[in-house]
Formats: C-alpha cells, structure tokens, sequence
C-alpha cells in the first residue's frame, strides 16, 4: 500500500505533467522561450528573477529593486511576487537565467491551482476522478491562458487551499487547523495580492455562512480556529505589505473609482477565450461588435455541468458519499453570483460598496478579476455533476473519467501554446557585471508615458548585471522619473548629461537598433561629448560607456 508521502508526490508529479502538455513547448525551451512581445511579459521575467536572486543573496534589500534609481522600495510599485520568486530560486541559482526562472514559477503557478483545486474539490464531491475533471476546468480556463505574460495572475492554488483549509477547521475546529488556515491565505496573498485579497473575502463569507448553516456560531473552538487563521496570516503577511502602506502614504499611490471603472467586465468578456475550441463563440461576439476586454468565458463544458451540478445540489436530501451537497451548492453559488456581480464594477453597485468598506480595494483596478471566482464555483459544482455521471458507469468509470478529462482539456487548449523565443542579451553586460557598483542609464530614454513600458526591455538586459538602474517601468511611475524622462529623452544634449550628472550615472549602454532611422543622427550628436566617455565594450548594435566626467 502506497504511503500517504508517495500518494502526495505521485499527486504532484501529476499536475506538473498535465500542467507541462497544456503549455506545450514551454517545458521544452526554459530557458529560450516566454511572453516578450507584451512589455507586462517582461515586466514578469525581471520581476520574478529579481526576487529569485535577491531573497538568497540580500533579503534585506527586496524591495530595494535596482530600477527608477534612486527610488527606494521600487518593487513596491506594483506586485512583488514573493511566493513567484521564492519557487523560481531554485532555477536562478542553477542557471542565472531569467527565463528558466519565470518559466519555473510559471508551470508551478498552473501545476498548483490544478492541484489546489482537485484537493478542494475531492473534498466538497468526495469523488477523486470527478475532482480531477473539475481541476483542469479551473486551472487551464481561458483566463488563465489569456494572462500567460502576468506570473501573479497565475498564481491562484492558495485560493482553493484556503477554503480547504476553512472546511477543514469548519468539520473539527482545532488551533492546529486554524494555523494552517492563515498559512493557506498568506501563501496566496504573498504569490499575488489580488487573490489574497479574493481569498480572505470568499473566507471570511463563508465563515459566516457556516456559522449561521451549521449553529457554529455557538462552537469557541471554531471562533478560535478562525481568529488564529487571522492572525496567522497577518503576521506573515504584514512585513510584505508595510513597503506597500509606506508608498500610498508617501506618494498618494491608490485606486480610484474611475480607474476600476475601465477595468470592469462586460456581459461580453463573459464571452472572450483564446481556446481554439472556442473560436465560434468568439467570432459571434466580434461580429455583433461587442467589447471584450477582460476574458472571463469560463467553457462550455464548465457551464453545464456547473448547472447540472447546482440542480443536483439542490435537490439533495441527505449527504452522499459524506458530501453536503447542498450547503456546497448554496454557499459556493451564492458566493459565485456576488463575484460575477462584482466583476461589473463601481457601475453595477456592489464594488462600490465593498471599495467604501474595504481599505485594502485602494490597491485594486480591476474588477473584472471577480470573474475568476466564479470560474471556480462552476467547477465546485460541476464536481458534484460529474461525480453522479461517473456513478453510472459502472465498470466503466475510469474510462469515462479519463475521457471527460481529456474532453475538457481538448475544449480549453491553445496548442501549441503561441511562446515567444527569449531576447538576445549583448555580453556587453557581462563585462558591466565585473565593474565597481553604480547606476546606468541605457538609451533610448522613452520620455513619453505611453512609451515607458518600453523601458522593460532594459530591467530584462539588468538581470545580467544588477547595477542600479535609472530606467524602469511598473504600476506606479515616480513623478521624478516622469520629469527626467522627458528630458533624458534628448539624449544626447546638454540637459540630458545634467540629469545623469543629478542622479550619479557612471555607465550608458546605447542600443543603436533601437533607434531605428536615426541611428546614424544620434551617432553625430553624439561626437562632441565623447572626450567624457570611456568605450567599454561594443558589439554593434548596443555601445557601452562609462561616464569620466560631464559637460
């Protein structure tokens, strides 16, 4: 008989193979392959492979990232992704290679919300095939697939954890349960602040919920449970999120209304998939002359069982298999019909509300992200669907489990999955790496604001050196940089050295492709202020300096 530590792994192992054929061929090219066209795909690969590095090498300067120098606490300015970069450490250390980094985090992100999600619904359904079927339905839905450049916004596994940890403490209140309960939400909340977010609320709901169905209201030791989740996840969570209280009461940096209004889902995003199966339904949408936005269709296959599954739910009169079906179908139904509400935005009432109540929707823009959580209710419910379809299979079971799997995995794939081939970084930056410590500046200086994510590129061109970097592009973009943005965009000039002169730049890297047809124009204006440039290194496309004095 197979121990529970082999179930486990054998569990693991598992999710990571399915997870490995539905982003296929990413597995196949770690470290050449990811999302570069987008500059939020960059963004990641930095992002992921700074946190990667530095939590090893210099944990007390995290939030210090070497970009918008000399800001302080630049990883604050938008998602941190702790829990990517932790998981990502192992791959950074064995290639310092930022792709194999991301790439790692990436098939861990989709790997444990299938996991995640066929622990939770195994439980709720207490069926193990029928939780497989529902896993894969939430971990590869359209929405996921449609955010492959946003490493956070794959990071969801905590969420079904941490209700599984609730129905857990919920079934036998215990102190031990309730600690693994707030590990549950802080795990989430580290791997990305919107779910955690998500999850405390669809927590805190339904402890209410199960207090008021189940006469728990009455029960200490669930109180007790459920007070030592919170505080468990606040004290882990805290010493992320100060840097994050530090910068909105510093800079003003928050959410308003009118930001969550343009990120808001529309009865049309509820039709949006990238899934090839799906091609049909998203040709309708685009001919009646809909606006997408956000993809939220969560398939046709999820859809109905989902339904098939609340009617299910709702007619039962006992448990079976020692389920409750009907409290899953209530609360997670209602749970999911406040979430597609919400999804709507300030327009539709209920987001407003909970933006007014709750402090922490000051960080949120967008939304539509609601629309994962009902997602999930459909594959809770469609748990209890599939788990009667397999009840009549008979001798058949496993045939036909394999074949609804394999159904869903077929409706909801991208093969092969449209990757990008890593960029090229110059071994200029190799000889930069071995040079005394000091802030560059690389060129071109996009000066205008719907040009700076371009600067992505260079955070990427960083993780071969880690100097500080007077480029940058995030969330939130410091006034200062706007306004030396501006100016550096002249470069070369006189203005522009004065700038690089106020923030003690020492290197330059000039990347002459980049500059397209003016190439050979900045090349002569460049001339006369050679004689306060030392030639490090050239290879023809990017040029880099060291600054010996100013104009």
């Amino acid at each position: 008989m197979r121990t529970p530590a082999v179930r486990a792994a054998a569990a693991c192992a598992a999710a990571l193979a399915v997870a490995i054929v539905m982003t296929w061929p990413l597995a196949a090219g770690l470290t050449r392959l990811g999302k570069i066209t987008t500059m939020d795909g960059l963004y990641s690969i930095w992002n992921v492979a700074w946190v990667a590095r530095t939590i090893v090498a210099d944990p007390g300067n995290l939030y210090n990232a070497n970009i918008f120098y000399p800001h302080q606490h630049a990883l604050a300015y938008s998602e941190a992704n702790i829990g990517a970069g932790l998981v990502a450490a192992p791959a950074w250390w064995l290639t310092r290679n930022p792709f194999a980094a991301q790439n790692t985090a990436l098939l861990f992100a989709f790997a444990s919300t299938l996991l995640g999600m066929w622990l939770l619904a195994r439980r709720l359904s207490g069926d193990p095939a029928a939780a497989a079927v529902a896993a894969i339905m939430l971990a590869f839905c359209p929405y996921f697939f449609s955010h492959s450049a946003h490493i956070q916004l794959l990071m969801a596994g905590g969420i079904p954890l941490a209700l599984l940890a609730l129905h857990r403490l919920a079934d036998a209140p215990s102190p031990r349960r309730g600690v693994l309960l707030g590990l549950a939400l802080a795990a989430q909340a580290l791997a990305c602040a919107y779910y955690g977010i998500f999850a405390g609320m669809m927590v805190g709901y339904c402890v209410l919920f199960l207090a008021v169905s189940r006469g728990l209201w009455r029960a200490p030791a669930f109180w007790t449970g459920v007070a030592i989740a919170a505080a468990t996840s606040i004290l882990v969570v805290l010493p992320f999120f100060l840097p994050y209280f530090d910068l909105q009461r510093e800079e003003g940096f928050a959410r308003s209304l009118d930001d969550a209004r343009r990120y808001s889902a529309t009865w049309p995003s509820y039709l949006a998939t990238p899934a090839h199966a799906h091609g049909a339904v998203l040709a309708l949408a685009r001919r009646l002359g809909w606006r997408m936005g956000e993809v939220m269709f969560p398939g046709v296959l999820a859809i109905l069982c989902g339904a098939a599954g609340a009617a299910l739910g709702l007619r039962a009169t006992r448990d079976a298999n020692g389920t409750r079906d009907r409290e899953t179908v209530i609360m997670y139904g209602s749970l999911g019909l406040l979430a597609l509400w919400a999804s709507f935005g300030p327009g539709a009432g209920l987001y407003t509300a909970m933006f007014r109540a709750v402090p922490l929707f000051t960080f949120l823009r967008a939304p539509s992200r609601f629309g994962l959580v009902v997602v999930l209710v459909l594959a809770v419910l469609s748990a209890i669907a599939l788990r009667h379809l397999l009840a009549r299979a008979g001798r058949w079971r496993a045939l036909a489990a394999a074949v609804l799997a394999l159904a869903v995995a077929a409706e909801l794939n991208v093969l092969p999955f449209p990757w990008e081939r890593a960029m090229p970084i110059s071994q200029n930056y190799a000889l930069l790496a071995k040079m005394p410590r000091a802030p560059v500046a690389e060129f071109p200086f996009y000066g205008e604001r719907v040009a700076f994510p371009l600067h992505a590129q260079y955070m990427v061109f960083s993780t071969a050196h880690w100097m500080p970097l007077i480029n940058g592009y995030s969330d939130h973009i410091p006034d200062e940089f706007r306004k030396a943005a501006f100016v550096l965009d002249s470069f070369p000039s006189n203005d522009a050295f004065a700038v690089l002169r106020k923030h003690r730049a020492r290197y330059l890297g000039i990347h002459w492709d980049m500059y397209g047809p003016r190439q050979e124009e900045i090349r002569t204006r460049l001339v006369p202020f050679t004689r306060h440039l030392r030639l490090l290194a050239d290879d023809g496309t990017m040029t880099l300096y060291e600054i010996m004095s100013f104009p």
